[in-house]
């Protein structure tokens, strides 16, 4: 059977590429910035499509990035290849102790909350807020500022709500042009936050929640658009009644509650 090929081949690759390819010479990690974000959003269609042959190759993409990465690094003197794997290997020892160090099993934000100053260091800037909320409240549970159960922020979601209610009692609106009441935008902006608290005390990742919320409701009102059609209705007249009719319908037609 023929060897397939292995990581030296794809290093060896993109050091020839740096060599001889005008554009691959030019590039800087600044410079590749936006293709590394580009291509961590392909994987995850490809995941969420559950798409192999898709994934197999948005992987190869993403490896890509790594060692452009690491060649650019290596040409600056600053680290190669060899360096970040060793890197991660030492990581992921320390990360499993009982494994490895003949230690016992701990919580990995327990060992690395001993190590930070704070929460938020190390946590990067550009992170989407649903998922930037998770990771603070995952790092405040490493250091023991946690509930014991989903009771907790199941109660404090009924109250961040009630606040919002009371809000909108008296009279907070947006103040036209998409600018929000700020003292509304802070209420509901408490309101989200134990929201994710919430899906993380039951185990469930916010962001992943909400994009399968997003896609449900991108084919369920896709079904209402499409009966509006073939009855000749518009949907932009139907009015609020007719098509909550519809997304009952369809629902009862997905034999979901949700």
């Amino acid at each position: 059977m023929q060897r397939k090929p292995g990581l030296e081949e794809t290093l060896a690759l993109m050091k020839d590429l740096r060599q001889r390819c005008e554009w691959d010479a030019a590039q800087t990690h600044e410079s590749l910035r936006p293709y590394l974000i580009e291509e961590a959003y392909e994987v995850d269609d490809a995941i969420r499509a559950g798409n192999d042959r898709q994934l197999k190759e948005e992987l190869g993409d993403l490896l890509l990035q790594v060692l452009f990465h690491s060649v650019v690094a290596e040409e600056r003197g600053a680290f190669d290849l060899s360096d970040v794997a060793e890197g991660f290997l030492s990581k992921m020892k320390a990360r499993h102790p009982h494994l490895y160090e003949g230690g016992e099993r701990q919580s990995w934000e327990g060992m690395k909350a001993r190590k930070r100053e704070s929460i938020v260091d190390g946590l990067p800037a550009g992170l989407p807020a649903l998922h930037r909320a998770f990771r603070l409240q995952d790092r405040a549970a490493g250091v023991g500022f946690d509930w014991p159960d989903a009771s907790g922020p199941a109660q404090k979601v009924e109250e961040e709500l009630a606040e919002v209610r009371a809000e909108v009692a008296s009279g907070a609106h947006a103040a036209g042009y998409g600018v929000p009441d700020p003292k509304l935008e802070d209420e509901l902006g408490d309101l989200l936050f134990s929201v994710v608290n919430l899906c993380r005390k039951l185990g469930v990742h916010p962001s992943l929640a909400l994009d399968k919320a997003n896609v449900k409701f991108a084919e369920r009102f896709s079904r209402i658009e499409a009966l509006a059609r073939e009855r000749g209705m518009d949907v932009h007249s139907a009015g609020l009644e007719v098509l909550d009719g519809m997304w009952n319908e369809v629902k009862k037609a997905d034999g979901s509650r949700s």
